[in-house]
């Protein structure tokens, strides 16, 4: 299956300082992420990386995993309800679609080879 494919079948949902993906067709959790705290949790995917804030903080999420990329807590911002906008986040040509696609599933793919827990 291919990337495009693979991304496709996600629904993301940012609920009480969690994301939480979704199987599109059937509504099966595919994994969970407690990021921090309980509150409002704001999404954006862009650039094959799923993004989100939370009271106050900034993290970047593996959107096939959940895994944690990084997290950054803006210190001296406080912990209200933040925005988010990224390069790359309006649509790019096909071509340019499907090159960000095989970089994510190279990663993916990588990352299942270690210690990753990947439901499929």
């Amino acid at each position: 299956m291919g990337i495009l494919m693979g991304i496709t079948k996600y629904v993301f949902v940012g609920i009480r300082g969690s994301v939480v993906a979704l199987d599109r067709n059937s509504g099966e959790v595919l994994w969970e992420t407690h990021l921090n705290g309980d509150e409002f949790v704001n999404l954006v995917l862009a650039d094959t990386y799923l993004y989100a804030t939370t009271r106050g903080e900034l993290f970047c999420l593996e959107p096939f995993t959940g895994r944690v990329r990084w997290g950054n807590s803006l210190k001296g911002f406080g912990n209200g309800v933040a925005s988010i906008a990224a390069a790359g986040m309006q649509a790019p040509p096909v071509g340019d679609i499907y090159s960000a696609v095989e970089a994510a599933e190279r990663r993916h793919r990588s990352a299942a080879t270690t210690d990753t827990i990947f439901i499929d």
